[in-house]
């Protein structure tokens, strides 16, 4: 089906084989909260990764809008996006589908070298290789290479060429993130107190439970998720940092916990030196 049509026709269209679809506004990006939703007031997570408990009726919550229903697809809600909306998104991993989104020449050579051949769809820069299958979407994992499946939205363009093959290992592991390359802090000399003794930081119990609550409070964050992550850093490094006690396996568990976040790994080694300097460290 061309995206000639009209967007609503092609929204049914797609609905009514099972795909879940959203307009997308001039940039070719999803439609803003509505005043109920500003602000995460509704209490989802409107436009991040994961949904939150909002039944918000509009289609203001990205690709956790996208539906299949097309008595919600023709509502009321719905009726002025479609009249403003330049194309029509839908939601890969909703449909059981990964589209490997590759945004230039060089991705897409990569990709002929390295990818079994599937069904391809022209965008405007490259091309999306489309595959049967569901994964975690994953955005840069290589240059010029994007991942979106579940999670995520992707701009139909089309049916595309080929015939679809099965989501392979080789496009799984691009998302699998390795695990950061961090250095133990040094070790810096505290004072012992009047009576003698080791430092208190080197109780097991103590920094387990300091890095129990980093990771908490990475976790549960609803927003603001780059200062968050900056501000657990601080907490940890200023309570732990100068004793030398953080190891490799603690300074992982931050990272780990702020890149299910959806944290880069630049973000977190920027964000753990800031804290790092701050502190003089």
């Amino acid at each position: 089906m061309s995206e000639t049509l009209h967007p609503l026709h092609t929204a049914l269209s797609l609905a009514a084989s099972g795909v879940p679809v959203l307009p997308l506004r001039r940039g070719k990006v999803p439609f803003g909260n509505c005043p109920a939703c500003t602000g995460n007031a509704c209490g989802g997570r409107p436009n991040m990764k994961t949904p939150g408990p909002c039944r918000c009726p509009d289609l203001c919550h990205a690709w956790a809008a996208a539906t299949t229903a097309p008595a919600v697809i023709v509502s009321p809600p719905w009726a002025a996006a479609w009249r403003q909306a330049v194309c029509v998104g839908y939601h890969p991993g909703g449909a059981g589908l990964t589209v490997v989104d590759l945004d230039n020449a060089e991705a897409i050579a990569w990709a002929r070298g390295s990818l079994p051949a599937t069904r391809t769809v022209a965008t405007t820069r490259g091309e999306h290789w489309i595959y049967q299958g569901v994964m975690p979407s994953s955005n840069a994992v290589r240059p010029g290479v994007d991942i979106k499946s579940s999670m995520s939205y992707a701009r139909y363009l089309g049916p595309g060429t080929g015939t679809m093959t099965y989501l392979p290992d080789a496009v799984r592991a691009l998302a699998v993130k390795k695990p950061p390359t961090v250095r133990s802090v040094p070790h810096t000399a505290v004072p012992a107190g009047p009576g003698g003794g080791e430092c208190p930081h080197r109780t097991p119990a103590y920094l387990e439970r300091g890095i129990a609550m980093a990771v908490q409070r990475i976790t549960t964050a609803r927003s603001a998720i780059h200062a968050t992550v900056y501000g657990a850093f601080l907490a940890v490094l200023s309570r732990h940092g100068w004793c030398g006690c953080l190891t490799d396996t603690h300074v992982t568990r931050l990272f780990t916990a702020a890149q299910t976040k959806g944290e880069s790994l630049r973000h977190c080694t920027d964000a753990w030196n800031n804290a790092r300097t701050t502190l003089g460290m």
